[in-house]
């Protein structure tokens, strides 16, 4: 056989692997593309799912193809083929098993975000999708080679005890956070504070920890174990509106009657200007007790969220100085304008 003979049989599976390349790149760029604009007509919510776990991975799919095409044509021994057909075989069913993990963990996602659904969106459900799906492309993986998978699930039935006993701190973290997400005490976007002190919003319940960010913007990551045990005080449950105080202290020489008339025409306004006070609750006024210092008020306002109540403390503690000062309103000689 001469040199030109030889050329020839390589050229056909040159080509059918060039093929398949073609293939991959005209399915990326022109196939997703009118199929995402179909879903988008359809109005379905899972369609961004679907088009991101295909991209980037089908293109791969249609080499593999070429690849086997062109391995078709080849003179190789029969031994080396089948060598050749189980590697593409098990690049392939990763591909598949990385779309599949996408899939499944996008559709989690979506599925938790819904309002009707009754789980938060945290990461634990989507990368628990995840290892199912990679577990079993790694049992169809091993199971095309060959290699039978039942002394293997033997194997970890009879060592699942010792892996428990080495991973209970893990075990007891993954559980925790399932009876956290269960128990439905909090969810990701709820303001919390803990029994420790630290008090924040809380953005993810993650498989082993939950993630807690500060107003200072600092996480703080607490184990699953330790937060099913503590105490936490939830501000967003039963609703997110809630009330908080502001406490005065005035002299006893003022007079409690205008006293109160001012300070709640202060608090109305305040609610009624300023975002997160809910102004069709009037804000309470309340001569609390005597002091020796003189006598301590406590006003009450209504705000939507927890983090509302700074501004609204911060504006109206200005303008109740602004306004006493101007109807001649004392505070107590000792304590003026203490702040709880």
């Amino acid at each position: 056989m001469n040199f030109l003979d030889e050329i020839h049989i390589y050229i056909a599976p040159l080509l059918t692997a060039i093929t398949g390349w073609a293939a991959g790149i005209i399915f990326e760029r022109i196939v997703l593309a009118k199929l995402q604009r179909l879903m988008a007509k359809i109005r379905w919510s899972n369609d961004t799912v679907i088009i991101h776990a295909l991209r980037g991975k089908m293109i791969y799919l249609f080499i593999l193809g070429g690849l086997y095409g062109a391995s078709l044509g080849l003179p190789l021994k029969p031994a080396y083929l089948q060598i050749v057909h189980k590697f593409l075989q098990i690049a392939a069913i990763i591909i598949v098993t990385a779309i599949g993990s996408a899939t499944v963990s996008g559709f989690m996602t979506n599925y938790t975000k819904r309002e009707s659904a009754n789980l938060p969106s945290v990461s634990i459900f989507t990368n628990l999708a995840r290892a199912v799906v990679f577990g079993i492309g790694i049992l169809i993986s091993l199971q095309a080679l060959g290699i039978s998978i039942t002394p293997i699930l033997t194997a970890l039935g009879v060592g699942g005890l010792a892996v428990a006993l080495a991973l209970q701190d893990t075990l007891s973290n993954l559980f925790s956070g399932l009876q956290l997400i269960a128990a439905r005490q909090f969810k990701p976007g709820d303001y919390v504070k803990l029994s420790s002190g630290e008090e924040g919003v809380v953005t993810d319940i993650s498989w082993r920890t939950t993630t807690i960010r500060l107003l200072a913007n600092n996480l703080v990551i607490i184990p699953n174990a330790k937060l099913a045990g503590a105490i936490i005080t939830n501000f967003q449950q039963p609703t997110s509106q809630m009330s908080f105080p502001v406490e005065v202290f005035i002299s006893f020489k003022n007079d409690l009657a205008k006293v109160e008339a001012v300070t709640k025409e202060v608090a109305k306004a305040v609610l009624r200007d300023i975002p997160g006070g809910v102004a069709e609750v009037e804000p309470v006024v309340r001569f609390n007790a005597y002091l020796e210092t003189g006598i301590k008020i406590v006003v009450s306002f209504r705000i939507n969220e927890f983090t509302d109540q700074f501004p609204i403390r911060h504006e109206f503690i200005k303008r109740l100085h602004q306004r006493y000062h101007e109807e001649g309103i004392e505070f107590s000689n000792l304590v003026r304008g203490i702040i709880q």
